[in-house]
């Protein structure tokens, strides 16, 4: 019997070899051969129905395993669909490999069918583009590409696979896993954080970023509360410290509380672990600016790519390595550092209440219909109300987040799965993917109506690959974010923001989900505990379809 295999073989042998156990794919003739190198592969192979989605689902997958999602699509238009997830995994600093399937070598520059460059297309976007140029460099090119996936920051890589290339003869070995480094924390670097701690007043550690673990957010945890420091979040991150711990702080970014954005400037130390104080985290490059205030990063990224602010000290280490290190270290107990701890969480606390009383949800667009809407607050509150402290949560860009990234418990290292460069329709998507990593655990995907539409095919993927989620979609028939800054630049301007939707409810139950709408405060929690039952006791997958006051922009 031949061990000769083709290329399309020695990518997928050494995709395995790295251990990848799920590929997010869209098919095209460009790349059969991979797809016949998937066919008895111990990879399972997640059709999706749209390369923005496949290559979201890569993205999440970076972020909920620490390992790079694999998302395969064919040239020209495939590829051009695929970029809004590179784009995404690129800001949010995501290891990700896309493999794009090319013309044939041939054919280059002849404009031929479907050609593109993808250096010129990818470059700007991604840490590096890999062309398959010889068959024989096949499992190399697929080791270099996670290496650069995963070294320093992480990030895209993008590999190209000409058709005639993959479908050679492979007759090469295959590359080993080449090792990436995780940064080191010198004695002198932890002494100099430790000693600044020590003798802060207002000590601040701000978590975020890529290259953490379960463990290790549980031994920040435990170090923060010991030694009585406050850590605040970066946005769409706030699942390193947990929600009831008296460490957690709140978070920054859109849709913060005032109350925990001044924490960060009253901070007479600022620790950064895993990310760096951005445009969106500083509020466009205003908090924390000065140069005199002492600011020590822990990162992997030499270049601080993003950052603004002073630097006192740049530690090149990863969250575990650093966590690790710091975690045996004690500070001595400080009666006005208590004070501070505890000031922290109660604005965190303060922020992610539920009002007692719900503002009532009335027409206030047209009062000739009958129409009632049910309170987006109301509905989330109900949820928490009911949920396994392990839950998992998604959600893409919009006004609807605001409720999830509030409101939602987060109690382990990963459970919270977004999206940090706006880019909608990527909440159902990354849903799908926790369910598949961790069927145990409850996906909840928060979705506005404007975000659900431009991947609501992804309810197929959900049902056909058994990854039940429980869709919460708010419904209030706008882009409710663009509506809300074109209410504050051109009041009663309506204009280019209104939505005419579907019964997403029937929606989901043509797709095989099952669908419930709620359209009055009295039918929500009722709804809530079936809808739960429905995913949790009977794995399938339900959207309850929130019909909201269009005027109920945020909570």
């Amino acid at each position: 019997m031949s061990n000769i295999i083709h290329g399309g073989q020695a990518i997928v042998d050494s995709l395995q070899l790295h251990g990848v156990s799920r590929a997010y794919v869209v098919p095209g003739e460009s790349y059969l051969s991979v797809l016949d190198g998937l066919y008895n592969a111990d990879i399972q192979t997640v059709v999706c129905r749209h390369e923005a989605a496949c290559t979201y689902m890569a993205d999440a997958h970076g972020k909920f395993t620490g390992q790079p999602g694999i998302a395969m699509v064919t040239r020209g238009p495939g590829a051009a669909q695929a970029y809004t997830g590179i784009h995404t995994a690129w800001q949010d600093g995501v290891p990700l490999i896309l493999f794009v399937g090319l013309i044939p070598v041939s054919d280059r520059n002849r404009e031929s069918f479907q050609e593109f460059d993808p250096n010129q297309w990818f470059s700007s976007q991604c840490k590096r583009v890999l062309i398959l140029d010889e068959v024989s460099r096949a499992s190399e090119i697929v080791a270099k590409a996670f290496h650069a996936a995963l070294e320093g920051r992480p990030g895209p890589v993008v590999v190209g696979l000409p058709e005639d290339i993959i479908q050679q003869e492979f007759h090469g070995q295959l590359h080993p896993v080449i090792p990436v480094a995780k940064g080191a924390v010198g004695a002198d670097d932890l002494d100099a954080i430790v000693s600044a701690l020590s003798t802060a007043e207002k000590p601040l550690i701000f978590a975020g970023g890529q290259n953490w673990t379960t463990e290790t957010a549980l031994q920040l945890t435990k170090f923060a509360e010991d030694n009585c420091i406050p850590v605040i979040h970066d946005w769409r991150a706030s699942d390193r410290v947990s929600f009831d711990s008296p460490a957690h702080a709140g978070y920054l970014g859109y849709g913060r509380s005032d109350e925990c954005a001044a924490l960060i400037e009253m901070a007479d130390v600022l620790l950064t672990i895993g990310t760096v104080l951005g445009d969106v985290a500083s509020d466009g490059y205003k908090l924390r600016q000065s140069f005199d205030r002492p600011n020590y990063i822990v990162n992997l990224d030499t270049s601080l790519r993003g950052h603004s602010g002073s630097v006192t000290e740049h530690i090149v280490a990863s969250p575990v390595s650093f966590v690790k290190s710091i975690s045996q270290s004690s500070l001595a107990s400080s009666e006005s550092r208590e004070t501070w701890f505890n000031y922290c969480h109660e604005q965190q606390r303060k922020d992610c209440t539920f009002p007692e009383r719900p503002p009532e949800t009335k027409s206030a667009v047209d009062s000739s219909t009958d129409q009632t809407y049910a309170s987006m607050t109301q509905v989330i509150q109900a949820i928490t109300e009911q949920l396994p402290t392990d839950a998992v949560y998604s959600f893409g860009a919009g006004n609807h987040c605001l409720w999830a990234q509030r409101y939602l418990p987060t109690h382990t290292f990963p459970s919270q799965l977004s999206t940090r460069n706006g880019a909608m329709g990527y909440s159902l998507p990354a849903g799908i993917v926790a369910a598949l990593e961790s069927p145990e655990r409850l996906s909840i995907v928060v979705t506005g109506d404007g975000e659900f539409m431009m991947n609501e095919a992804e309810l197929s993927t959900s049902i056909r690959y058994d990854a039940p989620v429980l869709i919460v979609l708010m419904d209030n028939q706008q882009f409710g974010t663009i509506r809300q800054h074109q209410e504050a630049h051109y009041p009663d301007r309506v204009s280019g923001t209104q939505l005419q939707n579907p019964d997403f409810a029937a929606l989901a139950n043509a797709f095989g989900a099952h669908g419930i709408k709620i359209s009055k405060n009295d039918d929500i929690k009722a709804n809530v505990s079936k809808a739960l039952k429905i995913v949790m006791d009977e794995r399938k997958t339900v959207l309850l379809h929130v019909i909201t006051d269009p005027s109920e922009l945020t909570p």
